[in-house]
């Protein structure tokens, strides 16, 4: 016990550190998927005026991506649990980076259509398999810091593909050949994975036995504290509230993450007149504050609870934290004209809302190791159910109404739902015995 306790206290000044740069890895990998994803959002004026299409086909443009992301999340951590999370990952990104190649071969807005379904199903095991990493990998102390490592891709990525995708298309003159370069490289990045990554601590050439040792004795804590499974069927986990917390929870903050990456940029545009270079930079400004809330988001909740904070605590106060002053800075950006204060807003938006992207420390949490990639795919299924809707939804208003006051009220009361799934429905401080 007290080698255990020795263990979980730190890790040792001689261990390896494999599992951060594996993490630092999975973070290069999300930021590639949120460039390649956002890469449509950022040239969609170019692409609408060249296939002369209107605000609601541009939505369904830009919703094409979650139908088949949201319905392979669950098939994608099943996936993960049954082979591992190494073979899903490096699949999962050379599939990813083929399709966002071939896109730049359409001559029309239902051929593109087909290859953002391609990309999204694709992409979709990404996440759960992370998810399932994060569980492997890190210690409970650790988790936080995983978690944000694994979704800081996001702003990240959306940061980076404002930046990278607007100043290609710049240099180039072309929104296709932006898009082959971004898939050529993807592809490069889905084989440097598969020579890194591994499932299992033990299996790693660069991991020591420190390191190793390290890690099983926390797992062993962890097991340790777990329930007895009381069946098989991961169907039963639908019977508990924090389930479908977390699962509404994730939509709301989905809701409002993805509404901004598929709509900021074409508001920005029409609304403030911002022109292409502009756009890149506001839009990388936001998100990359995104990235930084994030990045702060974790490490305040792994030092938290390594000053011996419960995870229902901390948990609790930082998405109500979040999900708050994010609720109000998305909703006073309806209410002003200056161009530079709306992006400071949505720059604040971004900040506190990434914090919920510890949110993918839930799956560990509430299921035992076996199950996490189950739970992860159901999280990011109803996050990517927003990620359907959302963009449909802005377009048919911005078409109807002729302004955007409507959908960043949309924004506001998914920000209202992530504050009540997150403080009051989900339970942090058991896992669930299924």
């Amino acid at each position: 016990m007290q080698t255990n306790a020795a263990a979980l206290a730190g890790s040792p000044p001689q261990a390896s550190s494999v599992r951060w740069k594996i993490f630092l890895m999975m973070l290069f990998l999300i930021s590639i998927n949120y460039i390649d994803r956002a890469s449509l959002s950022v040239a969609m004026p170019l692409i609408a005026k060249e296939f002369d299409i209107g605000p609601a086909a541009q939505g369904l443009l830009l919703s094409s991506f979650f139908w088949t992301y949201a319905f392979m999340q669950i098939p994608g951590g099943m996936l993960a649990d049954r082979y591992g999370p190494r073979v899903v990952i490096a699949g999962a990104t050379l599939g990813w980076g083929f399709f966002q190649a071939i896109a730049a071969v359409c001559t029309g807005w239902v051929s593109l259509l087909v290859t953002r379904l391609g990309l999204g199903a694709a992409e979709a095991p990404i996440y759960p398999a992370g998810g399932k990493l994060n569980g492997i990998w890190m210690t409970h102390n650790e988790r936080g810091r995983g978690a944000t490592l694994l979704d800081g891709g996001a702003p990240l990525g959306a940061a980076l593909g404002a930046i990278l995708i607007s100043g290609l298309i710049a240099t180039l003159g072309s929104w296709r050949l932006s898009f082959i370069v971004a898939g050529i490289g993807t592809i490069v990045a889905g084989l440097f994975a598969w020579s890194y990554i591994r499932n299992h601590p033990r299996e790693h050439p660069g991991v020591n036995d420190a390191e190793a040792r390290y890690i099983e004795a926390a797992h062993a804590h962890d097991a340790a504290q777990a329930p007895a499974v009381t069946s098989g069927r991961v169907l039963d986990f639908f019977r508990y509230r924090s389930v479908w917390g977390m699962f509404f929870g994730w939509m709301c903050f989905n809701a409002l993450f993805y509404g901004l990456l598929t709509w900021m940029p074409n508001y920005l545009s029409k609304v403030h007149g911002f022109d292409i270079k502009q756009m890149g930079g506001a839009v990388f400004i936001m998100f990359f504050s995104g990235f930084v809330g994030e990045m702060v988001g974790g490490w305040i909740a792994d030092k938290w609870r390594a000053a011996g904070a419960s995870a229902s605590r901390v948990l609790r106060t930082l998405f109500g934290v979040a999900s708050i002053i994010a609720t109000i800075a998305i909703y006073s950006v309806a209410q002003i004209n200056d161009p530079v204060a709306v992006v400071v807003l949505l720059s604040v938006t971004l900040f506190f809302l990434r914090w919920c992207g510890l949110f993918w420390c839930i799956p560990s949490l509430l299921g035992t190791r076996d199950r996490v990639g189950f739970l992860g795919g159901t999280m990011n299924l109803g996050g990517n159910c927003a990620g359907i809707g959302v963009p449909i939804v802005v377009g048919l208003i911005v078409q109807a109404t002729g302004s955007y006051f409507l959908a960043l009220m949309l924004f506001t009361a998914a920000g209202a739902g992530l504050f009540v799934c997150s403080t009051l429905l989900i339970d942090y401080s058991k896992k669930l015995p299924v």
